[in-house]
């Protein structure tokens, strides 16, 4: 137990006719409330818990300033049970104890809960809350979870409250209606700031970096400059990062020089914004002269820097520098980092050494839901459907992990790949019904696949026409594939028709089609689509290989 525990005068009360001696409390609360923020840091729960075991004993457990503490503490550590118990024990009336609950929950990325506790807080009768040190929370968990409707209700409770002039949460509305797409509106709000600060600024250059407007970006900064507020490196990584996202090199090397000429110098989040933005672009060879470059500036990679760069590995003719990689993150010591493991697992999978994949997947400790769909969609894509499903079904049942929108991809890919229909439709069903994740259109794909496959063409053809969304070319290729598998003329001639309009330069679809009528004995169909495509200079690219690149 810590060194604190272990003097027993530390945890003696001294009491005055039963009513607590508050010189004396003054500081031993303190001294407590503070140990249970370093165990809510390192979220040292055998410990936390100890001490709680402890402060029960001798009483303080029952004091507002520990209770609301110990909340957050359990919350931290993902006890979420644990601090909604303690929670319920404070008075409603007592402020400190909604703005634990909410602060912690936004602040460790339980936002619904956050969002929840929030509007449970607003129904109590007969509190009076100081809404300054709640907001900021609550549009944090706003912006995580993209609801900008509760977000433009508490811009209007800012401005009712008159709290706009208060920049810490100016900058928290700012990041709000930068992260829900709205960046417009959050350059309304910095425009409106009596005293602009760096915070705000880095806000709106990211809300624009994020919705692809890196030039206004710049303007913005080009702007404050002029007006005397200078820019950090943070602005200009979200710079350098908006630019190498749009492919544009040339602007990154610009801003590079005209950080230096500022008097900062790119630091290695300056040189991993870089790779990302050209592993993005496929541009891969050169996001490994980047990364060259950055280990002759003297920088040592972080994780961040290994898992953006391992996607671009991702290929038999790359494996060899995947592993180079691996190699140098197990001497850097960050290959323990889940978001470096989750990359290296998705590389062997997509490579194809499924073997490796697997062993990484199963030594992991900590698994997140990149991590489960990297292994589910290498089985799948490798062939090992079976134990995709397997997996899916482990994940389900564990919890840990949220599934998404791409676990359910992953896992109808399997059931397409065994013809396992049944299932599928099951996952399909699930998927809104139970997780309410909306089918997208590759979900619909994996589906008309799926019945294509088993010879259920009109079934398939039934759920293209029921689609709330358009169907776009994979949905109609998916069609066209399995009337080409069985023969079916008169559907593959719809769903050549609509692949015409959505890619009027692909031959292979036209192929496709000529090749069918030529198996159901219509060569002049076939032979009309031939000439149709000669007329119009339509080639199908030839295959290639990276193989010989190994």
């Amino acid at each position: 137990m810590h060194g604190l525990l272990r003097s027993p005068t530390l945890l003696r009360i001294t009491t005055t006719n039963g009513i607590i001696n508050s010189r004396f409390f003054g500081s031993e609360h303190q001294r407590f409330a503070e140990l249970i923020d370093v165990y809510a840091r390192d979220r040292a729960l055998h410990l936390g818990k100890k001490l709680h075991a402890s402060l029960i004993t001798k009483g303080f457990s029952r004091f507002n300033v520990i209770a609301s503490n110990l909340v957050a503490f359990y919350v931290s550590c993902g006890q979420l049970s644990h601090a909604r118990k303690l929670f319920d024990k404070i008075p409603t009336t007592n402020v400190r104890r909604w703005i634990a609950l909410i602060g912690t929950c936004a602040r460790c990325g339980f936002c619904n809960l956050a969002l929840a506790v929030f509007a449970e807080m607003q129904a109590v009768q007969g509190l009076t809350p100081n809404y300054v040190f709640v907001i900021p929370s609550v549009l944090k968990a706003c912006g995580h979870v993209g609801d900008r409707i509760t977000g433009e209700k508490m811009h209007g409770l800012i401005l009712k409250c008159s709290f706009e002039l208060d920049s810490f949460v100016s900058s928290a509305l700012i990041v709000m209606y930068s992260k829900c797409a709205k960046v417009e509106d959050a350059r309304k709000v910095f425009d409106g700031m009596v005293v602009k600060d760096t915070v705000a600024l880095n806000a709106v250059v990211t809300g624009y970096v994020q919705q692809g407007a890196a030039n206004e970006a710049l303007s913005l900064v080009e702007s404050m400059k002029l007006m005397g507020l200078k820019s950090n490196v943070v602005t200009w990584n979200s710079l350098i990062s908006g630019f190498s996202q749009k492919g544009d090199q040339g602007m990154v090397s610009e801003i590079f020089r005209s950080m230096i000429a500022d008097g900062l110098e790119p630091d290695v989040v300056s040189w991993t914004s870089v790779i990302s933005g050209l592993v993005q672009n496929f541009r891969n060879n050169e996001a490994f002269d980047a990364f060259k470059q950055m280990l002759s500036h003297g920088f040592c990679p972080t994780s961040a820097t290994i898992s953006t760069l391992l996607p671009a590995c991702a290929t038999a003719a790359r494996v060899k520098i995947g592993r180079e990689i691996h190699g140098y993150a197990l001497v850097t010591g960050v290959e323990g980092d889940i978001y470096v493991r989750s990359a290296l697992v998705d590389m062997y999978a997509k490579c194809g050494f499924i073997s490796e994949a697997k062993n990484l997947f199963s030594r992991m400790a900590e698994k997140n839901t990149v991590t489960w769909n990297s292994i589910i969609f290498g089985f799948a894509n490798h062939g090992y459907c079976k134990e995709a499903i397997e997996l899916f079904n482990q994940m389900e049942k564990e919890g840990v992990a949220k599934l998404d929108h791409l676990t359910f991809t992953a896992a109808l890919t399997a059931c397409s790949h065994v013809g396992d229909i049944e299932l599928g439709q099951n996952l399909f069903k699930i998927m809104h019904e139970k997780h309410g994740i909306e089918p997208r259109l590759e979900h619909y794909a994996c589906m008309v696949d799926l019945l294509g496959r088993a010879g259920k063409l009109d079934e398939a053809y039934c759920m293209i026409k029921t689609m709330p969304i358009e169907p776009d070319l994979f949905v109609w290729g998916a069609l066209l594939a399995g009337c080409r598998n069985h023969g079916h003329v008169e559907l593959a001639e719809v769903a050549a028709l609509h692949l015409k309009e959505l890619e009027p330069e692909s031959a292979a679809n036209r192929l496709l089609l000529s090749s069918l009528y030529a198996d159901a004995g219509k060569w002049g169909k076939a032979e009309k689509i031939k000439k149709r495509m000669k007329k119009g200079k339509l080639r199908k690219l030839q295959g290639l290989s990276w193989i010989s690149n190994l």
